[in-house]
């Protein structure tokens, strides 16, 4: 359907046949990426891969990226960290259950320091990733929460110029200049570190792309919140479902544990039927793709499509009914790290748990799925579950 959202004309393609011409037939066409206010005052005007206009500028900064940190030779390197890290946050939980049967842990902040720390890891070298914002897991989950929220609002200077008053009156301005403050010393921290990936200097030709120090630190931030708030969010999600479907949840655990033996391994996760995946909303949702379209119903995706192959939603571009990774030229990179990361989490806390919420409230919808949109739609609530060590009998 055609919007207009103020002075801007806007198709919004909401079935699987218009994502496929938009992201495949004229993938060229729609390519480029207009110009946000919100984009230029928290992404350093736009100087990062994520918002940077098509052309080749961002071919090169996208190839940087990818030969760095994305190819799947680094993404294999990082399984160490990977594991690594899924250790320490069962280690959390484990702490947090060990103060009793029905002890209640916050699996929200567990959650986004496992995210932060892995591509910490990955892009730093370290496991800043449990300090870096000076204030544990908590306060990083905010201030990701908050900039995630700021580039998935339109200012309303945007839409209508004139009205520019109403985003000062209504403190979207002072917002959005705090968020993008307390990032922009998250991301010098790192700079002044001069860790791995912040160890190019201003002015450094790398790959064909003349850095400067804008770029490196838009590109840094590029890396630090794509990585941890895409994966931390996916997992909270399919938690919270499967919290509030035990029968799925059981079928997924039996899986899991039917797979592997003592210790959930990256090796074991190609033998894991059950994909999980949050899809683009409308799509998700189109019944004339999905059967009970609007439920949670996680075997659809371990089933074969009409041509017998499976649906393997990290394939980007081939199945155009879910589009967990976007597509075509501007699809996002990190799809082969953020599928190891997610996987490997999730599978290791449905192996070594059992879940419930506090008071063992077993009816339907038990979580509280709020929303709060932006960027990504997020649970509005943090995560309170109740978890009990499994040992395999």
């Amino acid at each position: 359907m055609l919007l207009r959202l103020g002075q801007v004309p806007t198709v919004v393609a909401s079935s699987a046949a218009a994502a496929e011409e938009a992201l495949k037939t004229r993938d060229l066409s729609f390519s480029g990426r207009p110009r946000l206010l919100m984009a230029d005052r928290l992404y350093y005007g736009t100087r990062d891969m994520v918002f940077a206009p098509y052309g080749e500028r961002w071919r090169q900064l996208r190839r940087v990226c990818v030969a760095h940190l994305l190819s799947p030779r680094r993404v294999l390197g990082f399984r160490a960290a990977r594991e690594r890290e899924v250790a320490a946050l069962l280690d959390g939980v484990r702490a947090a259950a060990a103060d009793g049967a029905a002890a209640v842990l916050n699996l929200s902040d567990l959650l986004i320091a496992y995210s932060n720390a892995v591509i910490s890891r990955a892009t730093f070298g370290d496991a800043r990733g449990h300090g870096l914002d000076g204030g544990g897991a908590a306060k990083l989950r905010k201030v990701f929460g908050e900039f995630e929220e700021l580039l998935g609002t339109v200012p309303m200077a945007e839409m209508v110029p004139w009205l520019w008053p109403v985003d000062v009156l209504t403190g979207l301005d002072r917002k959005a200049r705090r968020t993008a403050e307390e990032i922009d010393r998250l991301i010098e921290r790192v700079v002044a570190d001069k860790s791995p990936a912040a160890a190019f200097e201003a002015g450094e030709e790398i790959d064909g792309v003349r850095l400067d120090t804008v770029t490196i630190k838009a590109t840094i931030l590029d890396m630090l919140v794509a990585g941890t708030d895409t994966t931390y969010t996916l997992l909270e999600w399919a938690m919270a479902e499967l919290v509030n479907h035990p029968t799925q949840m059981r079928k997924l655990q039996d899986e899991v544990r039917t797979a592997a033996g003592g210790i959930v391994t990256e090796d074991d996760l190609p033998r894991l039927p059950t994909r999980v995946v949050i899809n683009a909303w409308a799509i998700g949702r189109d019944p004339a793709t999905w059967e009970r379209a609007e439920e949670f119903v996680p075997e659809r995706f371990a089933a074969t499509d009409g041509d017998g192959e499976a649906a393997e939603y990290h394939k980007m571009g081939v199945d155009f009914r879910f589009l967990p990774f976007g597509a075509g030229r501007r699809g996002c990179p990190g799809v082969g790290f953020a599928v190891p990361s997610v996987e490997l989490a999730l599978a290791s806390l449905l192996y070594h748990f059992d879940w419930e919420v506090p008071g063992g409230d077993r009816k339907p919808s038990a979580v509280d799925m709020s929303e709060v949109n932006g960027l990504s739609v997020r649970l509005k609530t943090a995560l309170l579950l109740v978890a009990k060590p499994w040992q395999p009998r």
